[in-house]
């Protein structure tokens, strides 16, 4: 849901600042800006079996019965410079899956950089503190000294690159389908930014601070010198 914040609220227009300042970054290599969000999902199956319209079309009718088979959480990481997204999901949303997930984004993805900075909202799992708690200290440690975090404000999702990307995944992969295995869920979102890593160029986003300064005054606290 993405909500309006209250007038003159410093505690949004700080954070929101911040992360369009981190956007306005020229590319840098060795310090990569990187985008993460999540998405909870729906494990359904068909409890009928779908009929093809017809032997020519892919399209086919559905039955509106079906069988829940829980849910899981979509983790996405996004760099909106280099073109680059990864989608994968876990059977839960925690902070051992957070952790595991900035380990494999640290160690795998970028193994040889000197910091990933990181934007994302604030979420409970979303912190510093979950390495410490998955990992011994010295590796939370070498873990958390590679990152460099920016939190999102609260009703301020559309700052997150990521949160944009999820609804591209919406609505290119998912749509209205019924997947009701995450093995089979984490097929498609593989071939889905595969696909999208070879033929989508990066992103060019152009709200900057000057913009915000105009376009959403009423967000700063008015203030008399």
């Amino acid at each position: 849901m993405w909500c309006i914040p209250p007038e003159q609220n410093a505690d949004f227009v700080a954070k929101m600042e911040d992360v369009l300042a981190v956007y306005q970054r020229p590319y840098d290599p060795q310090m990569p800006v990187v985008c993460m969000d999540e998405k909870p999902f729906q494990l359904l199956d068909e409890r009928i079996q779908p009929i093809k319209m017809s032997e020519n079309c892919h399209k086919t009718k559905k039955d509106c019965q079906y069988e829940r088979r829980g849910s899981c959480s979509i983790f996405l990481f996004a760099e909106p410079l280099g073109g680059w997204r990864n989608a994968v999901a876990h059977e839960r949303r925690t902070s051992e899956d957070w952790a595991n997930q900035i380990k494999w984004l640290l160690d795998e993805q970028y193994p040889s950089v000197e910091k990933v900075v990181l934007v994302m909202d604030n979420l409970n799992t979303h912190n510093i503190s979950s390495l410490y708690k998955i990992f011994p200290p010295d590796e939370a440690f070498r873990l958390s000294q590679r990152l460099e975090i920016h939190y999102t404000p609260k009703h301020g999702s559309w700052l997150n690159i990521a949160e944009i990307e999820l609804s591209a995944l919406a609505t290119q992969c998912l749509g209205t389908r019924r997947i009701g295995q995450i093995e089979i869920l984490n097929d498609e979102l593989a071939a889905w930014h595969s696909a999208t890593n070879i033929s989508q160029k990066c992103v060019d986003r152009q709200f900057t601070t000057h913009d915000a300064g105009t376009k959403l005054k009423r967000l700063y606290s008015v203030v008399k010198f």
